[in-house]
């Protein structure tokens, strides 16, 4: 994904997750909208893993962006690197909810998860 992510000027911080799930703390190219970047990530790696012969493998049909300001990036990349100690205590699901709620974002759970 590193490999990804600098051919398209978007410089990569922290990739981390866990069985379910995956974090990427990344710039964000000026060049490249956030959906075609997820987009060419998803396209890429499943291509690769195929070649390798994996081939029950495959991505959700959603994505979820924040933004971090500089002042957190380092708070950010800490609980990219802790996710699956992270993960004994909470599940994918209670943690999209939780960062939603702690950050005032209405959603409604039939369009969350696939």
């Amino acid at each position: 994904m590193a490999g990804i992510l600098k051919s398209l000027e978007c410089h990569p911080i922290k990739i981390g997750g866990v069985e379910d799930h995956v974090h990427i703390l990344s710039s964000l190219s000026k060049n490249i909208a956030f959906s075609d970047l997820i987009g060419r990530l998803k396209g890429s790696t499943s291509k690769r893993l195929k070649e390798r012969g994996v081939f029950d493998f495959g991505w959700q049909n959603g994505y979820g962006a924040f933004s971090v300001s500089e002042s957190n990036v380092e708070a950010v990349t800490m609980y990219i690197q802790k996710q699956a100690e992270h993960h004994l205590k909470f599940t994918f699901q209670e943690e999209v909810r939780e960062i939603l709620k702690r950050h005032r974002v209405n959603f409604d759970e039939r369009y969350v998860w696939d």
